[in-house]
């Protein structure tokens, strides 16, 4: 009998170099799986960046949870504000046309940028 064990973490994370934005590269399904691995991704920056991308270029599926993770990104982003007026960022980026269409159903494209 074989046995795989996935070792590769599906979700990826690249700080830019003054730390002030965050991509997040999704690979494969974008679905509940993810949770706790997304949120790690971007609650473990401190302090927070000023904008963040989810690169969504590898991404061949997502469901209605991964469109939750999303809303919880874009409330985490809203409360690092900072009391300037500095406005922090959320974008998604890099979406296959399956994808895409699942985002714009969803309206998604009212809340977030999208590339």
């Amino acid at each position: 009998m074989l046995m795989f064990e996935q070792t590769a973490s599906r979700v990826s994370t690249q700080l830019s170099d003054g730390g002030e934005a965050l991509t997040i590269r999704i690979d494969g399904n974008f679905d509940f799986n993810l949770h706790s691995e997304f949120q790690r991704a971007y609650r473990d920056c401190n302090p927070a960046p000023k904008s963040y991308s989810v690169d969504l270029s590898d991404t061949r599926y997502l469901d209605s949870a991964a469109l939750g993770m999303l809303l919880l990104l874009r409330d985490h982003s809203l409360e690092g504000q900072d009391d300037g007026g500095q406005r922090h960022t959320v974008e998604l980026v890099n979406a296959n046309d399956h994808v895409a269409k699942v985002l714009a159903v969803s309206n998604f494209d009212k809340i977030f940028t999208i590339r």
